[in-house]
């Protein structure tokens, strides 16, 4: 991913993930990458930040999401990313990871 605007490091949540882009007239299969982060001092927020591949995707420009979540909204999300895991682990029978 050249021209990146998230920064990739050691610390990233996940540098690459399967994604797709959605519009009205357009789907396409990307890769990504997912970060989940707070400022350093006096964090304020959660940031959910992703990224899709600019090399691959044609429709958008370079660009970058970002959630700034509540404590509890972060929570939320956890919580439902992980009986969603569940299902898919028992679906499959086993760990996915």
């Amino acid at each position: 991913m050249t021209d990146r605007l998230m920064k990739v490091n050691a610390y990233t949540t996940l540098d690459l993930v399967d994604a797709v882009v959605a519009g009205h007239e357009f789907e396409a299969e990307s890769f990504a990458v997912v970060n989940a982060t707070t400022d350093k001092d006096a964090p304020d927020c959660v940031r959910l930040q992703f990224e899709l591949d600019n090399m691959t995707e044609t429709h958008l420009p370079a660009h970058m999401e970002e959630l700034q979540l509540t404590p509890d909204q972060a929570r939320t999300l956890a919580a439902e990313l992980e009986k969603h895991a569940s299902r898919v682990e028992q679906e499959n029978g086993g760990d996915e990871r």
